[in-house]
């Protein structure tokens, strides 16, 4: 007396259909999950060149406070009274940085006023030298 039915001796065939469906739940996943383009994001061009490339010279340095006031040179102002300042220089690209607790809105709100005034800003990464 046999209990167990002995084995086909042909190999089974391997269904397809379960792996389309394993496929085709994959590809939805990742079609929902990513994104083509690239949604409110913001642009920084990282210049830590000092150098402008058109005359040689150094470019000037804003430094945005935890106020929320710019220092250029010896002078921290609020950024609508240095923007006529930096026009009358004739300055149309500077290099931007950040104190150390100064607040993301605050250079992003610097950035877009620099840009929307005409003037090219770069983000100049701090270092431990940067006050």
């Amino acid at each position: 007396m046999q209990l167990v039915k002995p084995r086909p001796s042909r190999p089974m065939p391997i269904r397809l259909t379960p792996l389309i469906d394993v496929v085709f739940i994959l590809l939805v996943f990742f079609m929902l999950t990513s994104r083509l383009l690239p949604v409110d994001h913001l642009e920084l061009a990282n210049n830590t060149d000092n150098r402008s490339r058109v005359t040689g010279e150094p470019l000037p340095l804003l430094l945005v406070t935890e106020s929320g006031k710019i220092e250029w040179q010896d002078l921290t102002l609020p950024l609508d009274q240095l923007l006529p300042r930096l026009r009358s220089e004739g300055i149309s690209e500077v290099n931007l940085t950040t104190a150390s607790d100064t607040r993301l809105s605050l250079f992003t709100a610097t950035l877009s006023e620099l840009s929307g005034s005409g003037i090219q800003a770069h983000w100049k990464r701090a270092t431990e030298e940067t006050p």
